[in-house]
C-alpha cells in the first residue's frame, strides 16, 4: 500500500499549493455540497469536516465554503450532483477505483473512458475491481516535528482507534475504522502535530508491484484521472518503488 499512499500524499501537497488550477474550487464546491447533503454539521460529519479543511488549505473564501454547505443542506438552490463509481485497470494490471460527482453522467463516463484508453488502461464493469478495496478511515500527519516521540504518537493514535499505520518520508499515515477518524484526528492534534488529511477513503487490500515503463504510464494515467474535474477520489493498488515514484512525479 505504500506506493499508492505516497502518491496520494504527493498529490495532496501539490493540490494544496496549486492555486491556479481552474477546476480546483469547482471540485471542492461540489464535494462540500454533496457532503453537506448527508449532514451539514462538520462536528458530526467527518467527511464534511475533511472537505472544509481541504477547501481552507486551497485558500477558498469562507463565504464560498458556507454557500456550498447551504446548497447541500437545501437552504439554497443549486445544481444537483450524483455520485458515480468507475472501475478499471491500468498498465501492469493495476486495479483502479474512482469516485466522481457529476451533473451529467454521460459526459463524465465518456471523459473517464477516454482517459483510461489514452493511457494504456481499460474501463471495466461494475464489480470488476471494487472487491480489491475497502472503505477505511485515513489520517495523515504530513510531517512529524523533530524531537517528537513517534512511538508515543503511534500509541496515542492506537488508543484513539487507529488499527494500522505506515511511515514514509517523515510522514505518518494511520488507518482506522470509519467511525474512529474524528477521534484519531483529534487525539493527534492534541499532541501538537499537524494533521494534513483526515477522511474516509478507499484503501487497497493488497498491492501489485509495478516498475519501468508500466510505472511511468500508470502514474500518467493516475494523474490524468486525478485532474479530471468531476473526479473526487481515485485509488489504485499499485506499489511502485519510492525512488521511481519520486523521480516520475518530480519529472
Amino acid at each position: 500500500m505504500a506506493g499508492h499512499s505516497k502518491w496520494a500524499n504527493i498529490k495532496h501537497r501539490k493540490g494544496a499549493q496549486d492555486k491556479k488550477r481552474s477546476s480546483l474550487f469547482s471540485r471542492l464546491t461540489r464535494e462540500l455540497i454533496v457532503c453537506a447533503r448527508q449532514d451539514p454539521n462538520p462536528d458530526t460529519n467527518v467527511t464534511l469536516a475533511a472537505a472544509i479543511e481541504r477547501a481552507r488549505a486551497a485558500n477558498m473564501p469562507k463565504e464560498n465554503i458556507e454557500r456550498a454547505i447551504k446548497k447541500g443542506s437545501g437552504n439554497l438552490d443549486g445544481v444537483q450532483y450524483s455520485e458515480v463509481t468507475y472501475e478499471g485497470y491500468g498498465p501492469g494490471g493495476v486495479a483502479i477505483l474512482l469516485r466522481a460527482l457529476t451533473d451529467n453522467r454521460n459526459r463524465t463516463a465518456a471523459s473517464v473512458r477516454h482517459i483510461f484508453e489514452g493511457h494504456g488502461g481499460s474501463l471495466g464493469g461494475e464489480g470488476s475491481v471494487a472487491w480489491q478495496f475497502e472503505r477505511r478511515g485515513v489520517v495523515v500527519v504530513g510531517e512529524v516535528p523533530p524531537g517528537t516521540d513517534r512511538e508515543a504518537l503511534v500509541l496515542v493514535a492506537a488508543e484513539a482507534g487507529a488499527e494500522d499505520f505506515v511511515e514514509e518520508d517523515g510522514s505518518l499515515t494511520f488507518y482506522t475504522g470509519s467511525s474512529a477518524v474524528a477521534a484519531v484526528r483529534d487525539a493527534l492534534k492534541a499532541e501538537g502535530v499537524e494533521v494534513t488529511r483526515a477522511e474516509i477513503a478507499f484503501v487497497p487490500k493488497a498491492t501489485v508491484r509495478v516498475e519501468g515503463k508500466d510505472a511511468e504510464r500508470l502514474i500518467k494515467l493516475m494523474d490524468a484521472l486525478d485532474e479530471e474535474e468531476d473526479v473526487q477520489e481515485v485509488v489504485a493498488n499499485f506499489d511502485i518503488p519510492d525512488a521511481v515514484l519520486t523521480e516520475i512525479e518530480g519529472g
